[in-house]
């Protein structure tokens, strides 16, 4: 059960690391992307949410109007999740490779390890970064789909959202975990492996990366500290060198 505790307090020590001097300057331009992402997209979220609210509403009969009460707020935080997620896979297709050199200035200021790469390392990245990053979204579409269709569905979508709650915290993780993995040369299929072994700590570090994507203004800064928190996760867990 400690894979509970550990995987919370790996993404707030992320949120901690940003600060750190020495790695402000590799943080600045994740922000900014998420800035532009969710800063022009986020009221025509809440907006599409709140009109299909009204709508689901409207398709139940009038004897089944109680379950408003319970199958609303589901469909709403559901929905936001979807939503906020889906930016966030925008956000991180676009900010890749300087989410990879992030995750590799944590790792050297954690390890005291020497940092290497460059700006022009972050310029021969970007197609790798790209291509890794539409890999992990078809994987996504691929189970997010079904899910989708159950979450439609008045009363099934209940317990359908636990189900995508448990698959977003999952991906939240394997997004994440990626740069510093992928630095170590270890790509989808180790990483997804790996994780397998650890679903708790999986689901803990995801489940808070979802929940502070859902917080306003602390959004802006989730996808940097996520980097930061999965490579404080790989040092940690995997026994480099301890951190300072």
């Amino acid at each position: 059960m400690k894979d509970l505790v550990a995987g919370p307090r790996y993404m707030l020590q992320g949120f901690g690391l940003l600060t750190r001097p020495g790695l402000r300057r590799f943080v600045a331009i994740p922000v900014l992307v998420n800035v532009l992402i969710f800063g022009g997209l986020i009221t025509l979220a809440y907006g599409w949410v709140d009109d299909a609210s009204r709508f689901l509403i409207a398709k139940l009969p009038d004897w089944l109007h109680w379950l408003s009460y319970i199958v609303i707020p589901v469909f709403v935080l559901t929905s936001l999740v979807v939503i906020f997620y889906g930016f966030s896979i925008v956000a991180n297709i676009i900010a890749a490779p300087f989410n990879g050199l992030l995750a590799e200035a944590v790792e050297a200021h954690l390890t005291g390890k020497q940092f290497e790469s460059s700006w022009k390392q972050v310029a021969r990245d970007i197609v790798p970064s790209i291509l890794s990053e539409l890999r992990k979204l078809l994987y996504f579409v691929l189970r997010a789909i079904p899910l989708l269709l159950l979450l439609l569905i008045p009363v099934v979508n209940v317990g359908a959202s636990v189900l995508w709650m448990l698959f977003s915290a999952w991906m939240m993780t394997v997004q994440y975990v990626d740069y510093p993995m992928a630095n170590h040369h270890l790509f989808f299929k180790d990483q997804r492996a790996r994780l397998r072994k650890r679903p708790l700590l999986a689901w803990s570090f995801g489940g808070l990366v979802m929940v502070c994507t859902l917080v306003p203004v602390l959004n802006f800064v989730v996808m940097p500290a996520a980097v930061a928190g999965s490579t404080a996760l790989w040092v940690r867990e995997n026994g480099l060198t301890p951190q300072r």
